[in-house]
């Protein structure tokens, strides 16, 4: 849920700098590879339990993620950058877990727990924007990216965010790591309901997200159980002239649930 305002926010600066890089003959693909050495650094020093080192390579990681996007923009970005990207990401994000889980055996059920949750989220993820690029379907929520984003309660901002209170408070960790976890399952069943919405009718060529809180509200009903408006369509397929009354009783039943 944060990504998106955080790259209204941050993206400016980053451009300047991106633009600066560009024109010196740093390339994206460069900077991908010495952040991901960065993101397997933050790890090095978890194992390590020196957490404000990996305090300041997290925060070091994300600078450089963010600056070779904006660097692939200026250039002119290519599939395999935006593969090796993706690959970089994943890669730091999981070795966070890992790396608490060495730092101590009371880490090691929750980081087991936590890498599972970011295995199903990312093919959650993955698969959604597969199959939403046979589809033509991406609204630019996230910006220009190398394949579609769909919104989720946990992306890469709020990554951070726990990765942050991880060294911050490593001594929480297990508690920490369980709720972000149970957080990433919660973001895997938002993502399968909209997956349910979207693609159960093969003509759809566009896919109009659901934002998480959109998916929370409890006015909708809809979007919650997708179910209710396949059986709405079928009775007013059975009851032709009745189609304006059972409409209005449905959109009363949801006002109300």
């Amino acid at each position: 849920m944060l990504d998106a305002p955080l790259r209204r926010l941050v993206d400016p600066a980053l451009n300047r700098v991106a633009a600066v890089l560009a024109k010196g003959g740093i390339g994206a693909n460069a900077l991908t590879l010495f952040g991901a050495a960065i993101g397997l650094g933050v790890a090095v020093a978890i194992s390590q339990s020196s957490f404000g080192l990996a305090l300041a390579l997290v925060i070091g990681n994300r600078v450089i993620d963010g600056l070779d996007g904006a660097v692939a923009r200026i250039n002119g970005p290519t599939e395999f950058g935006g593969y090796l990207d993706s690959l970089a990401d994943y890669l730091f994000y999981v070795s966070v877990p890992v790396a608490f889980g060495f730092a101590s055996p009371a880490n090691q059920m929750a980081a087991l727990l936590l890498v599972a949750s970011f295995t199903l989220t990312a093919v959650s993820f993955l698969a959604f924007a597969a199959i939403a690029a046979r589809k033509n379907a991406d609204e630019g929520t996230h910006g220009p990216k190398a394949f579609i984003y769909s919104t989720g309660l946990m992306e890469g901002g709020e990554t951070i965010v726990f990765f942050i209170l991880f060294c911050l408070l490593p001594i929480h960790f297990p508690t920490l790591a369980s709720v972000f976890a149970a957080l990433c399952l919660l973001t895997v069943a938002h993502r399968v309901l909209i997956a349910a919405n979207q693609f159960r009718h093969s003509g759809v060529t566009y896919v109009t997200y659901v934002t998480p809180i959109q998916w929370l509200n409890k006015t909708s009903l809809l979007t919650i159980f997708p179910t209710c408006e396949v059986l709405l369509c079928r009775v007013r397929d059975f009851a032709p002239d009745g189609r304006d009354r059972v409409d209005r009783l449905f959109q009363r039943a949801c006002r109300h649930f």
